[in-house]
């Protein structure tokens, strides 16, 4: 069994084709689909697919820091209304991104410690998105170690000493298909890495790993990661999915 910790199959690039998708990642042994909220406009979506996949996909709930708008007090009384309803399998994906718009960086920070309380409140994992803010989430994350908080720094593309701080902190990398691409240094940083702090991710639709990059990324495509990862560790592919599976079993507590 693999598992990808994180993927968005149930948005509209998937919309004609999601059981073919399921199957081509059965084939490959991807068993395990863990689906990260956006904002209230996809949660209909996501939790249809989670309905019809049962046992195979996984809602989280939350707020991603780039549908942090002027709105966002409203949502977040959604993702905490969605919260008393059901169990979910993580408060995600959360956190601070400062790559598109910095209007609403405050407004980031209180949702994003929001969330996280939570999460300790319903003692379920966090899947933190982190882009052009990487140390500021860490940072966020170290206020509260004495709660218990735990889960996975998503589409992780950090140094070395970024991924020390995470693993310090209690926290898994998220590795996907960035771990292809030539000029994004992931596979040097790895090496330094011990498998057990990693699983593994698409963040399907977005970046596809190699060879093919520029297209739409599906499930399926967790076996170029993971080829990549043993390659990098010089370990046998089943290796590499079964600690990776048990990471991702530890931190949904499959």
């Amino acid at each position: 069994m693999i598992v990808d910790t994180h993927c968005h199959l149930y948005l509209v690039e998937f919309k004609n084709d999601i059981n073919e998708v399921i199957k081509r990642a059965g084939d490959e042994g991807v068993t395990k689909f863990y689906l990260p909220a956006i904002d209230s406009t996809q949660i209909e979506n996501m939790l249809l697919l989670e309905t019809k996949f049962p046992g195979k996909c996984m809602a989280m709930m939350g707020l991603h820091p780039c549908s942090v708008k002027d709105n966002y007090l409203d949502e977040l009384a959604i993702v905490k209304e969605w919260l008393t309803k059901r169990k979910f399998a993580a408060v995600g994906e959360i956190g601070l991104d400062f790559y598109w718009d910095k209007t609403f960086v405050m407004q980031q920070y209180e949702a994003f410690r929001l969330q996280i309380e939570l999460s300790i409140a319903y003692k379920i994992p966090i899947v933190i998105h982190s882009r052009d803010a990487m140390q500021q989430c860490i940072d966020v994350v170290k206020e509260y170690r004495s709660g218990s908080v735990k889960g996975i720094f998503h589409c992780f593309g950090g140094t070395a000493e970024n991924a020390n701080e995470i693993i310090d902190a209690g926290f898994y990398l998220g590795i996907g298909g960035v771990l292809t691409y030539k000029k994004s240094g992931l596979a040097e940083v790895l090496e330094k890495i011990d498998l057990k702090h990693i699983v593994l991710e698409t963040d399907s639709p977005y970046l596809t790993p190699v060879p093919f990059r520029g297209k739409r990324n599906e499930s399926s495509y967790l076996k170029y990661i993971i080829e990549k990862l043993a390659e990098i560790k010089k370990i046998p592919v089943d290796e590499v999915a079964t600690i990776t599976t048990a990471n991702a079993e530890k931190i949904f507590g499959l």
